[in-house]
């Protein structure tokens, strides 16, 4: 049964993942026409799996985690959450609070009850710990990437979305980032979808790729990579990258 105004139907799924049925998100227009945005999207992730979203520009992607998140309800369907506790979000900018440090930007998102716990393991891991008095007009886009996910993180979080986290960032920063954020999700496992616009990214990072057309956003290929992420380079990393192609 559809729920009014498209909000979750349910705290959880019995494999602690996040099941996902969009029949429809169309955004009206000023004229009253409507622009179909999202068709049809039917999925589920596993407890503590990482998957990737590919698509072309425009197609509904970041659509898809606003309805996740709760930003947009204005649609037809169900989402279910994966189990008990938060949901952290990653998006394309840092969105840190620039009269507050880094330490601050992360201790902000903590309830009441962890206020006074130690985040210095999480800093040190991000190589936070020398910045953490540093206010982020004081740090390279990279570091206040970096700021963002530990802020993600330290939630501990049930859900983790990311939004191109590392959309315009040279390949040397944009590699160490996702080295760190691969070194964080298995330390702190978390069910885990990220929106990307690079085939090789998702290639590198995730256990399943979900391919999206183009609008209104309907999946076209779903693709399950079994094989070690240390292992994918060379002729395998290649091949899975042509199959990840629109």
């Amino acid at each position: 049964m559809p729920i009014a105004g498209g909000l979750p139907v349910s705290e959880g799924l019995g494999n602690g993942g996040l099941r996902v049925a969009i029949r429809g998100r169309r955004f009206r227009l000023d004229d009253g026409d409507s622009l179909h945005v999202v068709d049809k999207l039917d999925f589920s992730l596993s407890r503590h799996s990482f998957t990737c979203i590919v698509g072309p520009s425009g197609c509904g992607k970041t659509t898809t985690l606003r309805m996740i998140l709760g930003l947009d309800r204005d649609y037809e369907g169900e989402i279910s959450l994966p189990g008990d506790g938060p949901v952290a979000a990653v998006f394309q900018e840092p969105r840190l609070l620039p009269w507050r440090t880094v330490e601050q930007n992360v201790r902000l998102v903590l309830p009441d009850s962890r206020r006074g716990e130690s985040i210095d393991e999480l800093l040190q891991e991000l190589g936070l710990t020398e910045l953490r008095s540093f206010y982020p007009n004081q740090l390279s886009l990279g570091l206040a990437r970096r700021a963002a996910l530990a802020r993600a993180f330290v939630l501990q979080p049930r859900l983790l979305v990311l939004d191109e986290p590392f959309v315009s960032l040279d390949d040397a920063t944009a590699q160490r980032l996702r080295g760190l954020l691969m070194r964080l999700w298995r330390l702190r496992p978390a069910t885990t979808l990220m929106v990307t616009h690079n085939v090789e990214e998702a290639a590198m990072l995730a256990d399943r790729v979900l391919l999206f057309s183009d609008r209104p956003a309907r999946i076209v290929k779903s693709i399950d990579i079994d094989t070690p992420r240390d292992q994918r380079q060379g002729e395998f990393l290649a091949g899975l990258i042509a199959q990840l192609q629109p």
